[in-house]
């Protein structure tokens, strides 16, 4: 099931971020106290009881003709689009101002569940003044403080009634989801469309025209597949910057639905900086990856235009370094016959399982080319044996002496001894050491 997600809104300089942090379990928007600090949405994923979901931490909304305070006002408009539950957050020191009035007026029009955080309440004396905000129309005010974590569990606990409830497609085990995300107008929509040999989507030259994720099954060659399309969503009759980041949301809640991510690139305009962003997630994720490059058919080529462009690839996405690269173009179908034996490759080997003894004889074989490292004292690591624990993306203990003697770059060196021998392909690799006692 895709999680839910919650949007923290409110206008500038009540708390929004202090609460996310604490709710994120770490200081991850920045926190000043001065209007307009936190200027885009932050993600991030949380959890409270047995609910994960995620979170976005807004710019405050303030209905002026000031071009940041508008862009923050479109900013949270837009996560308010998302968002299954809104927590609107006010300053119960301040009181209801005609910013928040606005807000609130904004907020219900949304027709979203709303559950209002009345924030710096820290002082038991202020809590008189928590009955005035009943006038907003909302409901009930939670008094919390996000600096002090005071009063916040009453307060996941109403937004958390809202969360909606599994409704999520069954599908076959064998069956294949995949999902195409990237940044708009890279032809993810016309990826689609391509793939399945029929306009099933709307394709237009518009970033963000496709609203929704849209799950299509469909078979080939007697493998069943469902295709995620993602995109981010379309311009309220203007051009601002946040397009692209809202585009980060949508991709992750298709990542976490699942098994292979198609990250598709821009083959005329290159990679930028937002392309990196989003495949992060998938490959944070632990899902299957290829790199599509679309719109192959538009580039000028000489001899090596394909190389460089994938020496490219490999410098920018150094992290991804297992994932596959397809070149092909929606539009002309070039190339595309390609695509899919590669999806099916990528998933097999997320999913494929290496029995023990097996993989001892190339952690022992690894150990005897490059032996283990040692730490100061000149204790050095010692690997008792090794076991796969999980698939999907395939996860292996490693019970050691001493985890603390576990190197990133040895981690690395045993990584890639077990890729060279077992293939892994498309997929990410985890590695954990334990202690032999444990």
């Amino acid at each position: 099931m895709s999680k839910p997600v919650l949007a923290i809104v409110g206008r500038p300089n009540v708390g929004k971020s202090t609460i996310f942090n604490r709710l994120i379990g770490e200081r991850l928007a920045i926190v000043e106290d001065k209007p307009g600090v936190t200027r885009d949405r932050i993600y991030s994923s949380a959890e409270w009881l047995h609910h994960q979901f995620f979170i976005i931490d807004t710019g405050g909304i303030e209905i002026t003709d000031e071009p940041l305070m508008e862009q923050m006002r479109i900013q949270a408009e837009l996560a308010i689009d998302e968002a299954d539950v809104i927590c609107f957050v006010v300053n119960g020191r301040e009181g209801i101002t005609g910013a928040d009035e606005e807000v609130a007026q904004l907020l219900l029009r949304s027709k979203k569940p709303v559950v209002i955080a009345v924030n710096k309440m820290d002082d038991p004396t202020l809590h008189e003044k928590l009955y005035e905000f009943y006038s907003l129309g909302i409901g009930d005010p939670y008094p919390v403080s996000g600096s002090h974590g005071l009063g916040l569990g009453d307060l996941l606990d109403a937004a958390a009634e809202y969360f909606p409830k599994d409704n999520e497609a069954d599908y076959e085990d064998d069956t294949i989801r995949m999902s195409l995300i990237g940044r708009p107008n890279v032809g993810k929509s016309s990826l689609v469309n391509a793939i399945l040999g029929e306009e099933r989507v709307i394709v237009s030259n518009i970033p963000g025209t496709t609203r929704d994720a849209i799950d299509t099954p469909f078979t080939k060659d007697e493998q069943d597949y469902v295709v995620i399309d993602t995109a981010g969503m379309r311009k309220r009759g203007k051009v601002y910057e946040t397009t692209e980041k809202y585009s980060v949301l949508r991709a992750l809640k298709a990542i976490e639905r699942s098994d292979v991510v198609l990250v598709v690139i821009d083959g005329e305009e290159g990679i930028i900086e937002q392309d990196k962003k989003i495949a992060g997630y998938a490959h944070e994720a632990g899902r299957a990856i290829v790199i599509v490059i679309n719109k192959w058919d538009a580039v000028e080529k000489d001899g090596k235009t394909m190389q460089k462009f994938e020496e490219n690839v490999r410098q920018e996405f150094q992290y991804l370094d297992y994932a596959p690269i397809v070149f092909l173009s929606a539009l002309t179908k070039q190339k595309l016959q390609n695509l899919l034996p590669v999806v099916n490759q990528v998933s097999e080997s997320h999913n494929l399982r290496i029995k023990t003894n097996v993989l001892n004889d190339v952690i022992i074989d690894a150990v005897t080319t490059n032996p283990t490292p040692t730490d100061h004292g000149g204790k050095r690591l010692r690997i008792n044996y090794a076991t796969q624990v999980a698939v999907a993306p395939p996860t292996f203990v490693l019970f050691v002496n001493d985890p603390e003697l576990m190197h990133f770059s040895y981690r690395r060196y045993l990584e890639n001894n077990i890729r060279r021998a077992f293939g892994f392909i498309g997929t990410p690799i985890r590695i954990l050491a334990r202690k032999k006692s444990d």
